[in-house]
């Protein structure tokens, strides 16, 4: 019988022994799909053009309290805490330093929580638990905390492209902040977006386009028909249910632990340890997708997430998305796999750590994913091996890549051999990640005698570094941003562009971060 042990309700239970999972999980998938419906209902009924942005703010952050409560119970205060906190912290430091303060302590509130949680209550346990959704809090407080910063306080010529766009010029009210830090369709899993984002779509701004002139300047301003996300959320409520199926199936026969099982490790070949190494994190990614993926599709239901139109006209609901699978699956570098794994993650990574920080940001920047991610052990092991493979990638693809780009048979040798390669180091790196404790996670790289740790550092001492493009004064990257904000007008439908902030030339300017970021 699945266990009874849960901080929220208990109203679920007899489904929860029926399908023998925790009842905190069955709370969780069931309000998903509450709020899946009440974003069908929220789109249908209280559509911008029809309901004021005060209404549609306060539906959407009650409904996103009620949800906290039935999934956590009195641990769902903890989400208004924090928020409340942070809100007091911006109005009363000031936009000066201000992202300083919000960003200590709601990441400190949020490590506490993690402790207490982690060693008080259930240690290794993987069932809902009130941290995850504060993690998502915490990504949003820390972004809004520099984006007011940036928009408020620093000049227009420090901040780069991408900072330009995300700045936000007036302090939000406190509805709009709770709103934005608790609304039902990403309470519970997110994913992160921007304010700017958020507010465009509470307003109904979302579909506002301006026609250019000749001269390339903007004339005229008119709202398009909305666009309708039905296909969308079908399509990912299918990848959801493949996803789910694959995990209450196929995954609970390749558990990650026989990695480091005593006969296993004592009779297996080493392809036969690599095969089952590469297969058995394979099986232990269908649980994200499908959280995420139905967290995507929640968003979409309710009309967030359209980011514009492709060459072809087709409406694209991509605006939020947090992975592509097809890519991860066929990843033939750490890059590649990064760049579409954990999107909005990795963006608020950048944000906040990456091109702010002045010493190491590659280093800093993992520090804070450990950190962000909570207080296992083996969570650090992952990161600090993760920096020492990120480098070390980077340095063979900036050594090796263009020997092997002509002719096509040799290039496609060179894929093969590196998609076995990306796949066999992201699952070395990531089983510590999914063991969580210090000791099985060691013993796991003890039977591989450490290798890829030894096989990294040989290459950062004997290879060659090439500096990443992160050095680009402010001009450089104003003038690349013109330059792809110029080669998406080219190919937008009708030569318009979106007034949605996180737009096409603002998605190219993140990707051309992480390009230069996590380039192997």
């Amino acid at each position: 019988m699945a266990t009874t042990s849960t901080t929220g309700s208990t109203l679920l239970q007899p489904l929860s022994n029926a399908v023998q999972l925790p009842i905190d999980q069955v709370n969780f998938v069931v309000c998903q799909l509450f709020a899946l419906l009440a974003a069908v209902w929220f789109r249908t009924y209280l559509r911008s053009s029809k309901t004021s942005s005060f209404i549609r703010h306060v539906v959407a952050t009650l409904l996103g309290l009620y949800l906290a409560l039935f999934c956590f119970g009195w641990y769902a205060l903890h989400f208004l805490v924090q928020s409340g906190i942070s809100y007091c912290i911006m109005i009363i430091i000031g936009v000066e330093n201000m992202h300083k303060y919000c960003f200590v302590f709601a990441l400190g509130y949020l490590t506490v929580c993690q402790i207490t949680r982690v060693y008080i209550f259930d240690y290794g346990q993987y069932s809902a638990d009130f941290s995850g959704p504060m993690m998502i809090i915490t990504q949003k407080i820390t972004s809004l905390a520099y984006e007011i910063h940036d928009g408020m306080f620093r000049k227009d010529e420090e901040l780069t492209p991408s900072q330009r766009d995300l700045a936000v010029r007036r302090m939000p009210s406190l509805l709009e902040y709770l709103s934005y830090n608790c609304n039902f369709m990403g309470i519970l899993a997110g994913p992160l977006c921007s304010y700017k984002d958020y507010i465009t779509f509470i307003e109904g701004r979302s579909y506002h386009m301006t026609q250019s002139g000749e001269n390339g300047k903007e004339e005229v301003q008119y709202e398009r028909t909305e666009p309708s996300p039905n296909v969308a959320v079908i399509q990912k409520l299918l990848i959801c249910g493949i996803s789910l199926l694959f995990h209450l199936t196929i995954s609970k026969t390749l558990p990650v632990e026989y990695n480091i099982d005593e006969h296993f490790q004592a009779t297996a070949s080493w392809p036969t340890k690599a095969i089952y190494l590469y297969v058995s994190l394979l099986a232990a990614r269908p649980k994200y997708y499908f959280a995420w993926t139905l967290a995507d599709a929640i968003n979409n239901a309710a009309g967030f997430g359209f980011r514009g139109y492709d060459r072809n006209g087709e409406a694209r609901w991509d605006l939020i998305s947090n992975l592509r699978i097809q890519k991860i699956e066929m990843s033939t570098s750490f890059k590649m796999f990064l760049d579409n794994w954990n999107i909005q993650t990795a963006l608020w990574l950048k944000r906040v750590c990456y091109e702010r920080a002045s010493l190491s940001p590659t280093i800093q920047t993992f520090i804070l994913s450990a950190i962000w991610h909570g207080v296992y052990p083996g969570y650090y092991l992952t990161f600090l091996t993760g920096v020492v493979m990120t480098l070390a990638a980077r340095a063979m693809r900036n050594n090796f890549r263009h020997y092997f780009i002509e002719p096509l048979y040799l290039k496609s040798l060179y894929d093969v051999i590196t998609w076995i390669v990306t796949q066999i180091a992201i699952s070395y790196t990531v089983v510590p990640f999914v063991l969580l404790s210090i000791k099985p996670s060691l013993m796991f790289y003890s039977s591989w005698y450490y290798c890829l740790h030894i096989i990294g550092i040989l290459v950062l001492l004997l290879l060659p570094l090439k500096k990443t493009q992160r050095g680009m004064n402010t001009q450089e990257n104003a003038q690349l941003f013109r330059s792809k904000k110029f080669d998406e007008k080219e190919i937008s439908l009708g030569q318009n562009s979106f007034s949605t902030t996180n737009s096409v030339c603002n998605q190219n300017q993140e990707k051309a971060f992480r390009h230069s970021s996590l380039k192997q």
